[in-house]
């Protein structure tokens, strides 16, 4: 046991130095120390050696390896640092080492989870009965949801889909938007649906749906929406397509990754009506800042998702909200636990507060880089930052050079077929010094270049 406690505090130690050195750490690492990841390489050991040994070696040469994607001048991929309590009450929980499954494996996850839910949803003002289930990223739990919007509507026809399966049952629709995230093109081709049978909404110059150009619903379609084009931030117009597709009988389904976070802020109107639909996909470390491995899977019918989703056996039954039976997973660690831990310590006014300081400071940086000659293609309605510069040339060796620098970090993406860069606003820890500082490296550049 000594053993024990000495390693784990000295695993603490490495941890609180790595947290501490994250404002002077590059955001990039350099090439050197990705080459001497190398040495962690190798044949498995015939003989095991001291874990203490193994830790530092992993310190030593992993740590200087790492993306400072926990800092502040981290602005790739909608990646939020992990909130000081979301981070403590992950490594109170691994302690605890839970498989939380149900009640019976563990009282304290089970409660706890489904406190985070209700939270969640009162946060996102989504229906208060819907099912929260608590799952790995927003593929997985569009997975559940998209699975059971599939079965749900087979039902309705009469078809058993868990004894009869697909063979010969009538055809289920989906309709995406033309710049549909690629995890839910995902889920959908897991599932079956053929990417060539999809059918394609339009959008217009922002990335939302035309709704003059929705194509046709029915009780047998899959209408999928999203809350925060991953370039543009934009919303598609819920408020306007829901009730067309409820009419229809058709299933809602949004994905809302990042972008169903703007419903605790002030600019919550620009997801109104999204609450109408009947699933949703969010994930917790995107823009509420927990650890990885932290998404939900929400649906209006609760009894829809715990049946396309129950995994009960003889040896292990729970009740229908049990996680096990929301999830895809049956063993599994309570994802819940740091959103809860999140939620508790910034409560309303701070999550509010923290989605409009990015918000801020996303409309602060466009305006920065506008005067420093940069074209801000869309009109930064959220925490996306969608740029070029004057040519597809300079925009790519303006991003490389950035990347390059350490001083920062984002990645590429093509809008409308064209070179861009995305600046996403995420972090709790990214302050409005570190928004000067991507401003003036980015007008430095944009200057070096003419």
């Amino acid at each position: 046991m000594d053993h024990e406690r000495q390693l784990l505090e000295d695993a603490d130690r490495r941890a609180l130095a790595y947290v501490a050195g994250i404002p002077q750490r590059r955001v990039f690492p350099a090439p050197e120390a990705i080459q001497a990841l190398d040495a962690l390489d190798g044949p498995l050991p015939e003989r095991g050696r001291p874990a203490d040994e193994v830790l530092r070696q992993l310190d030593e040469l992993g740590s200087p390896a790492t993306t400072a994607s926990n800092g502040g001048r981290y602005f790739g991929f909608v990646i939020g640092a992990t909130l000081p309590a979301a981070a403590a009450a992950e490594r109170l929980a691994l302690a605890w080492d839970q498989c939380a499954s149900s009640f019976d494996n563990s009282p304290a996850a089970d409660r706890i989870e489904k406190v985070a839910a209700r939270w969640v949803l009162e946060s996102l003002g989504l229906p208060v009965d819907s099912a929260v289930g608590f799952g790995t990223s927003a593929t997985a739990c569009s997975l559940a949801c998209l699975s059971a919007a599939r079965r749900t509507l087979l039902a309705r026809k009469g078809w058993d889909f868990d004894g009869d399966g697909l063979m010969g049952a009538p055809e289920v629709r989906v309709v995406v938007s033309a710049s549909v995230h690629i995890t839910v093109k995902k889920a959908l081709r897991i599932l079956g649906f053929g990417m060539n049978r999809l059918l394609i909404a339009p959008v217009d110059e922002h990335g939302r749906i035309d709704p003059a150009r929705l194509p046709p619903l029915d009780d047998m379609t899959v209408l999928c929406l999203q809350a925060g084009e991953v370039n543009t931030g934009e919303f598609d117009p819920f408020a306007e397509l829901i009730p067309r597709a409820r009419a229809a009988g058709s299933w809602v389904h949004v994905d809302g990754a990042f972008g169903l976070w703007v419903r605790a802020s002030s600019r919550a109107q620009l997801a109104s009506g999204v609450e109408q639909a009947d699933s949703w996909t969010c994930d917790g470390h995107k823009w509420l800042n927990t650890p990885y491995d932290g998404a939900m899977a929400i649906c209006r019918d609760a009894d829809a998702l715990a049946t396309a989703m129950n995994s009960d056996a003889a040896y292990a039954t729970a009740l229908r909200d049990a996680q096990k039976n929301l999830t895809l997973e049956f063993s599994r660690r309570a994802r819940g636990i740091p959103i809860w831990a999140a939620l508790a310590a910034l409560g309303r006014d701070g999550l509010v507060g923290m989605i409009d300081r990015h918000l801020r400071q996303a409309d602060h940086l466009a305006g920065r880089l506008r005067a420093a000659g940069y074209q801000v293609i869309n009109r930064v309605v959220l925490n996306q930052v969608l740029v070029r510069a004057d040519c597809d040339e300079e925009t790519v060796a303006i991003r490389t050079a950035a990347q390059a620098s350490g001083e920062v970090w984002f990645g590429p993406t093509l809008w409308q077929g064209r070179p861009a860069f995305r600046l996403s606003v995420s972090s709790w820890r990214t302050t409005d010094a570190d928004i000067e500082r991507l401003a003036d490296l980015l007008a430095r550049l944009k200057s070096g270049s003419r």
